[in-house]
């Protein structure tokens, strides 16, 4: 073997013993002793106003996530974004593909949505019942719930369906016009994928899905419109 194809060969090798290192390392915290129920502070983005936190429950496969942000929109500017669900692929952490299935009412939905994986990975989809507890001034705030159905079409090989992209997001409108998104959520991609891959992914996704709605919400097709909301988010 020359010089050249050895150094290649080492550095190749040193790679997967460093993928593997996290890997063994992730699934050790995964399965480890007292994982409990804490919230971990991840990231603290003071500039963007974003806070993250993961935690890593005895009773599920993957990490669950936090995020507690402030948009600089208000809480109707922020709803349309997130019902304009066509619209998923411009700003969502990769999403390619994102449709309305059925609209069963002015509070109650389901919706289709088509992740790409991280490379190796097939790509995942996942049916999502989408339910909105609107607004009220006793309460404060609204809530949006998303609970995936996996079961509710049938599969779409060669896409992997995602058992599990499970958020609950509270809106509290704010006296300076701004919104507080808070989130809690949990994601079981489905099939074979890495602990360390997934926990990693979901490191990252909610934290750059909710800095694309600060951007987003900002745009003419989300700040000015006129249109009304396809869903009611007051009472």
């Amino acid at each position: 073997m020359t010089r050249t194809k050895t150094a290649v060969a080492l550095a190749a090798l040193i790679g997967l013993m460093s993928q593997q290192a996290f890997a063994d390392k992730d699934i050790d915290e995964l399965r480890g002793p007292g994982l409990g129920n804490e919230w971990r502070l991840i990231k603290n983005d003071t500039r963007k106003n974003i806070k993250a936190w993961d935690k890593r429950d005895d009773d599920k496969k993957y990490r669950s996530f936090k995020l507690d942000l402030i948009i600089d929109a208000p809480l109707e500017t922020v709803a349309r974004a997130y019902f304009d669900i066509e619209y998923y692929p411009r700003w969502f952490w990769e999403v390619q593909e994102s449709r309305i299935l059925k609209k069963v009412s002015d509070t109650e939905f389901y919706y289709y949505v088509v992740h790409r994986a991280p490379v190796s990975q097939p790509d995942r989809d996942a049916i999502i019942h989408a339910v909105i507890e609107p607004y009220t001034a006793k309460k404060g705030y609204a809530l949006f719930k998303l609970e995936a159905k996996p079961d509710y079409m049938p599969p779409r090989p060669p896409l992997v369906r995602m058992n599990a992209e499970d958020m609950i997001i509270k809106w509290t409108p704010q006296p300076d016009g701004t919104t507080r998104e808070e989130v809690e959520g949990y994601i079981d991609p489905g099939g074979k994928i890495p602990a360390w891959a997934i926990n990693a992914v979901q490191r990252q996704a909610p934290y750059y899905t909710v800095m694309g709605l600060q951007r987003v919400v900002q745009t003419e097709r989300f700040k000015n419109s006129k249109e009304p909301l396809p869903f009611r988010v007051r009472e």
